[in-house]
């Protein structure tokens, strides 16, 4: 799966912008008719447009270049925030909506006025199909021809894949949302409005667990694409001078910020001045043909391994 561009917020922005209007219609909507899912919808909404910010931000700083105290940049700045971004869907997002749903379950309300929940529903959906639309279109080109589930499980850009998700399990709350008013109102019972709610809360509460899950994966630390680490082996071992590649070590420092290390068998008749000669051989093309791999480490090692 291919990067998509760390400096393009275009999608974070226009999701942040259709979330800021949604939150507010909600709002005003849960005010008129009493909806306890419009709240938690509400709740939603102000969670989404954080964070975006929060996206826009980790983005921003993993730009920042190396320092005596962080070596190796701030690449994964990025990864940091989609975490916390993971945290606040399930603490903010998914809790509350359930805390609200039990509430308005235990303790029911009749909605008055639902006309304008269903109103501003649909121009919540609306506004969550645009911005959805644009983060699908991002994600489609960065994934290439790879299945959608695996090309969710191999980026390393999570902004890609958040927005999307996030959008995703907004427009399935929305439609719970006027699921439990459409239900509370033809049977004149309040409780599926605070089932909705729950309801919300727990497709909030998947979303986050998936979200925490890849972006603990991307903190701690992925391999680059098996592709691109075959390919840095048989490069490798193209050069003249090298007996054998043994270990090819990756790992991503931020979404196009790599690094690599290889266990390197040279020919035990060559100089040292030749040795050096070909780490930076290889270090030199091996950053023009992946952009990517910013930094690349060759270790000699006796009998690392043969080249097929």
């Amino acid at each position: 799966m291919s990067a998509a561009s760390p400096h393009d917020n275009r999608t974070l922005l226009i999701a942040f912008g259709a979330n800021l209007g949604i939150a507010a219609s909600k709002f005003v909507a849960a005010t008129i008719t009493g909806s306890s899912a419009m709240l938690t919808e509400g709740v939603h909404s102000v969670v989404d447009s954080t964070n975006q910010l929060l996206l826009i931000w980790g983005r921003r700083a993993s730009r920042r270049p190396p320092d005596a105290l962080h070596p190796f940049g701030y690449g994964r700045e990025i990864y940091f925030w989609s975490f916390v971004v993971a945290i606040l869907v399930f603490a903010l997002g998914a809790g509350v909506s359930v805390y609200e749903g039990v509430i308005h379950i235990m303790h029911p309300e009749p909605a008055v006025s639902p006309i304008w929940g269903y109103g501003v529903l649909l121009v919540a959906f609306l506004l969550e199909g645009g911005s959805t639309i644009a983060a699908f279109r991002d994600f489609k080109a960065a994934k290439g021809n790879a299945g959608w589930f695996q090309a969710f499980r191999q980026s390393k850009d999570p902004p890609t894949f958040i927005v999307l998700l996030e959008n995703g399990a907004a427009m399935a709350g929305i439609l719970a949302a006027a699921l439990g008013l459409a239900l509370a109102q033809l049977t004149a019972n309040p409780f599926f409005d605070g089932a909705a709610s729950v309801l919300i809360g727990a497709i909030l509460g998947v979303t986050a667990t998936l979200l925490a899950i890849e972006s603990k994966a991307l903190l701690i630390g992925e391999a680059a694409d098996p592709e691109l680490v075959e390919s840095l082996r048989a490069f490798a071992c193209g050069c003249k001078g090298i007996m054998g590649v043994g270990e090819v070590l990756t790992i991503h420092s931020a979404p196009d910020i790599i690094t690599a290390m290889l266990s390197v068998d040279f020919d035990d008749n060559i100089s040292a001045g030749e040795v050096e000669r070909i780490v930076q051989h290889i270090e030199e093309q091996a950053g023009q043909r992946w952009p990517q791999v910013k930094r690349l480490f060759v270790r000699p090692q006796q009998g690392a391994g043969g080249c097929r």
